[in-house]
């Protein structure tokens, strides 16, 4: 009998803020704040989406931004936060590095550094309580100026000793180029913060080669279309850049056709670290667990690859030592067990 993999030990590395909400709790907000939701939002079931053309791209950005419209103040945020904690770790996350552009959020938390804060303090209450080891990282958006790219790198790496490890670049990919925001991510990583911006996922692998070259990525978020080029497979594994891959997310935007289609075999014999992420449960319907459920039950992984994709998710984390070898002993004794 195979093994449950809600209780396989693993760390949650592509989670965005407003994305990790529960439905429930959406309905109960935009109630609260006479919010109205459109059916793809307020039917139950997951919102029909195609973001590989720019219209349906435009779709699922609307869909985000009502959403996140309904977060107005910081018991909200804490809310999310905490919800978002109770879920990965019923899932058997023991870590998780949440994404958030708070430049979003700002405009309704009071500004750019009263949003962080607020957000970061959630982060940390949220962590004591439930005891899931949780960090920030902050994403500027490649849909705007990179001068704003810049000045959040610069308060990412003022808040590194409150929280934040990580420094990303969010939004679709076929916009902006990379090299655009290399100024924000020298900022970030002279600062100690882990690169890992969005790659590889509507655009193909010269959009995660541009990530390595031209923002020094030492993660990238997605990575999948890496898969159609051999030579970058070989120079992702060699470099051992962890791609944070989310096959269910792959699939409701029109990535892959089928979940059978998402490349997580030619990934994963080529010898790429990967990270199995969620990416907006919200939007997507299935969290961090269905993740490992996709890929055994269409890919045929063994429960001795999934405590291998589990230990790399862990090793590509910004986790510190202590946690990341406790992560891996119970990911054995996971493994033991059975």
């Amino acid at each position: 009998m195979a093994r449950d993999v809600h209780l396989l030990p693993k760390a949650h590395l592509h989670l965005h803020f407003t994305g990790s909400m529960r439905p429930a709790t959406l309905l109960e907000l935009a109630d609260k704040y006479g919010v109205h939701l459109p059916e793809a939002l307020s039917g139950g079931e997951p919102p029909r989406l195609r973001a590989t053309d720019e219209r349906g791209w435009f779709r699922f950005q609307r869909l985000y931004d009502i959403a996140r419209s309904c977060l107005r103040d910081a018991e909200d945020i804490r809310r999310l936060v905490r919800e978002a904690a109770e879920e990965d770790v019923r899932d058997g996350a023991g870590w998780l590095e949440i994404q958030v552009d708070p430049t979003s959020y700002a405009p309704r938390l009071g500004g750019l550094i009263p949003a962080i804060e607020i957000i970061l303090d959630a982060v940390e209450t949220a962590s004591r309580d439930t005891g899931l080891g949780m960090r920030v990282l902050i994403a500027a958006n490649r849909m705007k100026h990179p001068l704003e790219a810049r000045t959040l790198a610069r308060l990412a790496v003022r808040y590194a000793d409150r929280g934040v490890i990580g420094f990303g670049l969010s939004n679709d990919e076929r916009r902006g180029l990379a090299r655009d925001f290399d100024r924000a991510f020298a900022i970030a990583r002279d600062g100690g913060l882990l690169a890992a911006p969005h790659g590889g996922e509507l655009s193909g692998p010269s959009s995660v080669r541009d990530c390595l070259d031209d923002l020094g990525a030492q993660r990238v978020g997605h990575g999948v279309r890496a898969a159609e080029d051999p030579r970058l497979l070989r120079r992702l594994a060699e470099r051992g850049v962890t791609c944070e891959v989310c096959p269910s997310s792959n699939v409701a935007l029109g990535v892959y056709e089928k979940p059978e289609d998402v490349p997580l075999r030619t990934l994963y014999e080529a010898g790429v670290p990967m990270a199995l992420g969620a990416d907006d449960p919200l939007l997507f319907g299935s969290r961090l667990a269905a993740q490992y459920e996709l890929a055994r039950e269409h890919h045929g992984f063994t429960d001795a690859e999934l405590a291998e994709l589990a230990r790399q998710s862990v090793r590509g984390s910004a986790a510190p030592k202590d946690v990341t070898a406790r992560l891996l002993a119970d990911i054995d004794g996971w493994l033991a067990a059975g």
